[in-house]
């Protein structure tokens, strides 16, 4: 099933944020039917810095194809503004496509962007985002979907952020998300306006701008899909603060061990027997 057609169905989508080739297989196996590969989740582990643009198109597309190696679920991928104007808008929806992206997401923030639901930000005109998603509507060669995201509701106020979010609709989105609303009844009226015409998505980050709302809460309010971006990021930060404590006071692993994996449970996770069966039939010793 494609992503297109699963956003037919009345259940909303849950999509976690994963960064490599491990986060994707164990949410994968956790169970999800699609991962969102976040530039945020990118720019914190590889680099260890903040979203705040820093993370490159080559950069992500690499990771992207790590993970397509890795899971068959279907990937929505953070493309941040297109990395440009609208020809590198074009040319980063043929390189996630390459890379095996189901979705590009794109926003509306002047180059180089900022987190969401980080203050200062500014915005492209939305004539020239209009722009951006058609060109990468005719660059796609595959059923890519593009999702269009507003960040106006922080800049120019929540009316602006709905007028431009129509207009992206008719610029050929497939998908809308209206970033950082305040508060539910901000929630409740993006649904409103824009649930029946395309699929929405909606954002919850831990201790962003947006209230934290349960996938069942935003189905009925009338979204299709949720994303949790950084939330293994923030639970693997703050477990590797108290690792590397614990053992820099212990000198050994032992007060912890009841946190982690040990050698076999970490290559059961990660499929090691399966790999080590499968070099088997290839080695030409059978």
């Amino acid at each position: 099933m494609t992503l297109r057609s699963r956003l037919t169905q009345p259940e909303i989508l849950v999509a976690p944020g994963v960064y490599d080739g491990l986060t994707a297989a164990l949410a994968s196996a956790a169970g999800f039917e699609v991962l969102y590969l976040s530039g945020a989740a990118v720019a914190y582990t590889r680099l260890g810095r903040p979203d705040i643009g820093l993370s490159t198109a080559s950069e992500m597309a690499d990771t992207m194809a790590l993970i397509a190696d890795r899971s068959d679920l279907p990937v929505i991928m953070d493309a941040d503004t297109g990395f440009g104007n609208a020809l590198n808008a074009r040319r980063t929806m043929q390189s996630y496509e390459r890379a095996g992206a189901a979705a590009l997401q794109v926003e509306d923030q002047t180059y180089p962007k900022k987190c969401g639901h980080l203050s200062d930000k500014s915005l492209i005109s939305s004539g020239e985002m209009a722009g951006k998603i058609a060109a990468m509507a005719d660059a796609r060669r595959h059923d890519t979907l593009i999702i269009a995201r507003t960040d106006a509701i922080a800049v120019e106020g929540f009316d602006a952020a709905i007028d431009r979010a129509g207009r992206y609709i008719e610029a050929g989105a497939d998908v809308l998300f209206v970033e950082a609303p305040r508060d539910s009844g901000e929630l409740a009226k993006i649904a409103d306006t824009f649930k029946g015409r395309v699929p929405l998505l909606a954002n919850m980050v831990e201790g962003g701008a947006t209230p934290i709302s349960s996938a069942n809460t935003l189905q009925d309010m009338g979204f299709d899909i949720v994303i949790f971006p950084g939330g293994i990021v923030r639970a693997l930060a703050k477990t590797a603060q108290e690792y590397y404590t614990s053992l820099r006071d212990a000198g050994s692993n032992k007060p912890f061990s009841d946190r982690m994996h040990d050698f076999d449970g970490l290559n059961a996770a990660i499929g090691t027997p399966e790999m080590l069966d499968l070099g088997k039939r290839f080695d030409g010793k059978s």
